[in-house]
C-alpha cells in the first residue's frame, strides 16, 4: 500500500495541509481552509481519516471544524461549547486530542476548561470537574491568556488524562474528569518569592509530551525550565543543563525512542523570544535529557528572528522519523532524517500556531 504523509498546519488565517509520499522529498500544500478562521490546533485521526481543526476568537467564537476528504469539504460545530450563563464566554478552542480507548475527542478552550465529544465533534459536553477544582479561583492567565493548551490522554486507560493550563500548571484525572489533582512538584516559578518558588499549582507550563511506550514518562517545557517526569507528573526534575536557554515553547518526542526529544529553545522571555543569536537550531537529546546537541544543517544561521509556538512542532511515525516545525514568520521546516538536515517546505504562510502529522496507508 502507498504511504501518504499529511502535515496538518494551524495558522492565524486558516488551516493548511501539506502532503507527501513516504519519501518526503516533495510536498503539495493546500489551503487555507476553515474560511480563514484563526486556527489554533489541527489534528488527524488515522483510524477514520478525519481531520479536526479547533479555533476561533472573540469575534468568531469557538468551533471545531472537520473534514473527512483531506480538506475538499469541511463542516464545523460549536454545539455545547459554552459555559453556564453568567460565566465568561468561551473565546476559542485552543487544543484538540483524540482518546483511542475512550473513542472521544477532547477540546481545550479559553478561558481554561475541557470539553469532550462522543460523536466526532458534532456536539460537546463540558467536563465540569476541572473548573470545580479548589484552585480554580487562583488560576492566572499567562501572556496568551488563561488557556488549556495541552491534552494528553493515556494510551490504554480511558479514565486518565493530563492537561496543561497557562498559567495554572499540569493537572491529572484518574476518573474520567470527575476529579483532578495538580502535578507540578519540582517545577519552579522564578518570579515568586523564594519561599514560594515551587508551588503546588500556578506554574506557567508551555507544553508537555508523553514518551512512546512509557505512559509515566513526560517531558515538559515550562516558562521557567525544561523538565522530565518518570512518575506520571507527580514529580519533575530539571533537564535544562546543556541547553542555550531554559525558555521555549514546543517539545516533540520521537515516535519510538522514549529517550529522544526535540526542542526549540528561544533566547528568553525578556530578550525577544526568538532563536538564540538569531541562528535557527533544533536541539535533540538521545539520553532522556542528560545531554543535548544542536541540529542546524539547512536552517538559516543569520537574521533568523523567528519564534516557534507551543504546538508548532511534531514528529512522524515513519522510518527514519521525520521532524517538523513552523515558525512565527510563516516558514515551515522539515527533516526526513531525525533532525540531521532540514529544508524549508513552505514560506510566507500566516503565523503558524500548530503542526501535527498523520500517516495514511493505502
Amino acid at each position: 500500500m502507498a504511504t501518504r504523509l499529511l502535515l496538518l498546519i494551524g495558522t492565524k488565517k486558516g488551516a493548511f495541509i501539506a502532503e507527501s509520499d513516504g519519501s518526503r522529498r516533495s510536498w503539495n500544500l493546500k489551503g487555507p481552509f476553515c474560511a480563514a478562521w484563526p486556527i489554533s490546533h489541527v489534528i488527524g485521526d488515522p483510524g477514520t481519516g478525519a481531520i479536526y481543526a479547533g479555533g476561533g476568537n472573540e469575534w468568531f467564537g469557538p468551533a471545531v471544524w472537520k473534514t473527512t476528504d483531506r480538506g475538499a469539504s469541511w463542516t464545523h460545530s460549536s454545539a455545547g461549547l459554552a459555559y453556564a450563563e453568567g460565566e465568561t464566554p468561551i473565546k476559542a478552542v485552543w487544543s484538540l486530542a483524540k482518546s483511542k480507548p475512550a473513542d472521544k475527542l477532547y477540546a481545550g478552550v479559553e478561558p481554561a476548561g475541557l470539553f469532550e465529544s462522543g460523536d466526532g465533534g458534532e456536539t460537546w459536553t463540558h467536563i465540569a470537574g476541572l473548573r470545580a477544582h479548589p484552585s480554580r479561583e487562583h488560576w492566572m492567565p499567562g501572556g496568551g491568556g488563561l488557556i488549556l493548551h495541552t491534552i494528553v490522554p493515556h494510551p490504554d486507560d480511558a479514565r486518565q488524562v493530563w492537561i496543561g493550563i497557562s498559567a495554572a500548571g499540569v493537572f491529572h484525572t484518574a476518573d474520567g474528569g470527575a476529579t483532578w489533582e495538580p502535578r507540578n512538584r519540582g517545577t519552579r516559578s522564578d518570579y515568586a518569592p523564594e519561599d514560594q518558588r515551587y508551588p503546588e499549582f500556578g506554574q506557567c507550563v508551555h507544553n508537555f509530551a508523553m514518551a512512546p511506550g512509557m505512559p509515566d514518562r513526560f517531558y515538559q517545557q515550562n516558562h521557567c525550565g525544561m523538565y522530565r517526569s518518570d512518575d506520571g507528573g507527580r514529580s519533575w526534575h530539571s533537564i535544562e543543563a546543556g541547553l542555550p536557554s531554559s525558555f521555549g515553547f514546543p517539545s516533540a518526542v520521537h515516535p519510538r525512542d522514549p529517550d529522544t526529544l526535540y526542542l526549540v529553545p528561544l533566547n528568553g522571555d525578556q530578550a525577544g523570544r526568538f532563536m538564540k543569536d538569531a541562528k535557527a537550531a533544533v536541539w535533540r537529546t538521545r539520553d532522556g535529557g542528560k545531554s543535548w546537541a544542536d541540529l542546524r544543517q539547512g536552517l538559516p544561521q543569520e537574521n533568523a528572528f523567528m519564534g516557534v509556538l507551543r504546538q508548532a512542532m511534531a514528529t512522524d511515525t515513519l522510518e527514519p522519523a521525520g521532524v517538523y516545525f513552523g515558525a512565527s514568520g510563516g516558514q515551515l521546516f522539515a527533516s526526513a532524517d531525525e533532525g540531521q538536515s532540514w529544508v524549508a517546505i513552505a514560506e510566507h504562510l500566516p503565523t503558524i500556531t500548530s503542526v501535527e502529522t498523520m500517516v495514511i496507508n493505502g
